[in-house]
């Protein structure tokens, strides 16, 4: 399992899988083109406003957990950037197309439920329907004894249960962002019982990474 990433480094590492995949041609990026698909208005949640300078810093960070590399350093080229991320000799992840596809729109908009990542993985993977996403959900909520993504409480009147990504903080999407707020808004006791629920369902996700761990701790022992 990766370290726990933060949301900034979460959106450059969901950036460079998405374009590796979507603009082929103008991949690996420049820094110009990081920064400028990390605060793309559409497809992101949250919309970030980051300068090259807090890119430059993230990457940075991103290199030295071996999760990102420069391809122009060693041709003495412009600089620009590659994951490291999953499905190469220096990753730890070896992920289908379809887990790639859902482990990327989670790490770029955070917490969904299956219908809203079938709509949202389309130029990424195919997915014949709402099921065989379920499915790829399954895989990776134990992939190789790593637990990427857990299933999340459903929220009061919603039909669907959504589905959070565990490689870093999920207090960041939008959706867990919003019922933080109300903790300083003054938000009715209805936003206090689903800001509760979050934190609750935040916990149970936690506690089934570290039952993991120890499991993977206990056969390596034994």
């Amino acid at each position: 399992m990766v370290n726990q990433l933060t949301p900034t480094q979460c959106r450059v590492i969901g950036v460079l899988l998405e374009k590796e995949i979507t603009t082929p041609d103008q991949y690996p990026l420049s820094l110009n083109a990081l920064t400028n698909a990390c605060n793309q208005k559409s497809n992101r949640e949250p919309v970030m406003s980051l300068s090259e300078v807090e890119v430059q810093n993230v990457v940075d960070e991103l290199i030295a957990l071996k999760l990102v590399s420069d391809e122009g350093a060693f041709a003495g080229r412009v600089a620009k950037y590659k994951h490291r991320f999953c499905n190469t000799q220096f990753g730890s992840f070896k992920l289908t197309a379809q887990q790639l596809a859902i482990v990327c729109v989670m790490l770029l908009r955070g917490a969904q439920t299956p219908g809203e990542l079938r709509t949202r993985t389309n130029r990424l993977a195919e997915f014949a329907n709402v099921n065989e996403v379920e499915e790829v959900l399954t895989q990776l909520a134990d992939l190789n004894g790593d637990v990427i993504v857990t299933k999340l409480e459903r929220e009061p009147g919603k039909r669907e249960s959504r589905y959070a990504h565990l490689l870093g903080d999920e207090t960041h999407s939008s959706g867990e962002a919003a019922v933080n707020e109300t903790r300083f808004s003054g938000g009715n006791d209805d936003d206090r019982i689903l800001q509760l629920e979050t934190e609750v369902a935040e916990l149970k996700a936690q506690l089934v990474k570290l039952t993991a761990k120890v499991d993977s701790l206990v056969s390596e022992l034994s």
